[in-house]
């Protein structure tokens, strides 16, 4: 690799226990380097590991030394704990944050629009900082992330259908996803720290095929070899279902339904550009 694109070290992966966590420490020892995590709990990839919250009144004290900065821990954490990144040696920055910034905005529930408030406001106060500091920055924001019998996404719908063997749906379920892998994302933010086109730039970051809801949840039957059994209905029923289910999955929320029928897609040609961004198309394996 031309030394104009290698990454800076030492490298600091902030929120190493992550979905994406594991994988970007795998493929950055792969690459010949040695991380640090930092993170509240160890990592379950071997790799040399520091205690700690970005909340941490001592992070000055408690961060190591690193050029190149990887923030998988949610965004709204990192502007408070930028200024001790940048005295610990801070040049590059690659953080996470989600397209929920943008389809969580006018949601009925107020929950997920304060998330997608605090989504743009942190991303907005990184970049300022950043730019002001003489830090490089790259923002990622993937759409909905998996990792099969990790995540919150994908392997809650196969717990469900687990569960009860059928997956109810608001509507026929015919909004757009593209479900984009988190061994692919760590791949991305590799590729992005290497490449110098991304420096100061955000890229949507989505899975390497759009499927209706339906024929998500169809692969995810078929992923944990059952045959597919969805089970449409109207969306007053689905929101009846969803507050009934609410004590019993504190995740439940009426938007979910309301989302099936909605188109959540996203551009990926610019990182396909500037980083050769080529993620694998959707199908799980439990």
């Amino acid at each position: 690799m031309d030394a104009e694109n290698t990454l800076k070290t030492p490298v600091l992966v902030l929120g190493a226990t992550s979905l994406i966590g594991g994988h970007l420490l795998a493929r950055l020892k792969a690459e010949g380097l040695d991380p640090t995590a930092f993170s509240r709990r160890p990592p379950a990839e071997e790799t040399c590991w520091i205690g700690g919250d970005l909340k941490d009144p001592d992070l000055d004290d408690r961060l190591p030394v690193a050029a190149t900065v990887f923030a998988l821990s949610p965004i709204w954490l990192l502007p408070p704990a930028l200024p001790a990144l940048k005295s610990r040696g801070m040049e590059r920055l690659i953080a996470f944050s989600s397209t929920s910034r943008f389809t969580k905005v006018d949601s009925p529930d107020e929950g997920e629009r304060a998330v997608a408030r605090r989504l743009a406001e942190a991303e907005a106060a990184v970049e300022t900082w950043c730019a002001e500091h003489g830090v490089a920055w790259t923002v990622l924001r993937p759409t909905l992330i998996y990792d099969e019998g990790h995540d919150e996404n994908v392997s809650r719908i196969a717990r469900l259908i687990r569960r009860f063997h059928v997956m109810p749906l608001s509507g026929d379920g015919a909004g757009l996803r593209q479900p984009v892998h988190a061994e692919d994302l760590a791949a991305g933010a590799l590729a992005a720290a290497h490449a110098p086109a991304t420096r100061n730039r955000a890229y949507d970051l989505v899975g390497g095929e759009t499927v209706t809801y339906r024929l998500m949840v169809d692969r995810i039957f078929e992923g944990m070899g059952k045959t597919p059994r969805s089970l449409p209905m109207p969306t007053w029923l689905f929101g009846l279902i969803m507050r009934l289910a609410k004590p019993f999955y504190p995740g439940a929320t009426v938007a979910m339904g309301a989302r099936m029928g909605q188109d959540l897609t996203f551009d990926s040609s610019a990182a396909m550009r500037d980083f050769e961004w080529r993620p694998r198309a959707f199908h799980p394996r439990f």
